[in-house]
């Protein structure tokens, strides 16, 4: 693809943030979506709240007053929620889905007559590892993800006659202010999972601190966006989490979860 305008969601920070600072250095025209509207040194932010329609139609109406054609957006936008599934109160779970799943689906649905209209471009959403493998305590964030993983598939054959292309990048644990900002459910009392989420969760706060750099996503989403034909799917991180993947696809499930216990600390 020709290098133009992008829309980037949720680059006010992690790695939105790295891409945006990245693509615009490769020459991108770059707007850069979030809440704060937080702008770059050489791109320019706009105030987008994912989880409102008004609030992402009108953000893509000015940028198509602003720039008059977009050819690829990167929906980065979303956050962390721990918890033991079933302390996990319903109205948190939604409040996962509505920005990480529903916030995605609004920002593709004002993307695609745009795209449409300009004769096709690219949909890059940002997915997980934790989209293909469930994580232990943080049940609601891979449901999120699982179903983004769901819904891009599908959407895939329904775009491509239109010369629409759709790619999930799948992050492993990288070390970003995620892992701050992650949001955690608050228990009471003699809780049964107590013991075992703390741990869960340490474990998992401690190979995000230890992360790989976020500056590789935003390598790998340059590149797909140099691609002729995209890949649907790229996972990006350090190469055991990333094994895990062909893990879970090649050997019989309980021999998986036997191997994924201890990385996963449980």
């Amino acid at each position: 693809m020709n290098k133009s305008n992008i829309l980037v969601t949720g680059a006010s920070a992690g790695i939105g943030l790295e891409c945006a600072n990245r693509l615009a250095s490769a020459g991108w025209t770059v707007v850069g979506a979030s809440r704060r509207g937080t702008s770059g040194a050489s791109w320019q932010g706009l105030e987008m709240d994912v989880d409102s329609d008004d609030s992402v139609e009108s953000a893509f109406d000015h940028v198509l007053s602003q720039h008059g054609q977009l050819n690829a957006v990167l929906a980065c936008a979303g956050w962390g929620l721990a918890g033991a599934a079933e302390n996990t109160p319903i109205e948190n779970a939604k409040g996962q889905f509505e920005t990480n799943f529903w916030g995605a689906v609004r920002v593709v649905n004002a993307s695609l007559p745009r795209l449409r209209e300009r004769g096709g471009g690219h949909l890059i959403l940002m997915s997980s590892i934790g989209g293909i493998l469930g994580i232990p305590y943080q049940a609601f964030y891979s449901a999120s993800k699982f179903a983004l993983e769901g819904y891009a598939e599908s959407l895939a054959y329904e775009v491509a006659p239109f010369n629409i292309h759709v790619t999930l990048v799948e992050p492993g644990n990288f070390k970003t202010n995620f892992t701050a900002a992650r949001k955690k459910v608050d228990v009471t009392g003699d809780d049964p999972y107590r013991a075992a989420c703390e741990k869960a969760i340490a474990v998992m706060e401690r190979d995000e601190v230890h992360g790989a750099d976020p500056a590789d996503v935003a390598k790998v989403v340059e590149k797909i966006l140099k691609t002729k034909n995209p890949p649907r799917r790229v996972s990006v991180g350090k190469f055991d989490e990333r094994m895990g993947i062909m893990g879970k696809r090649l050997l019989p499930y309980r021999i998986f979860e036997k191997a994924a216990k201890s990385s996963l600390g449980v």
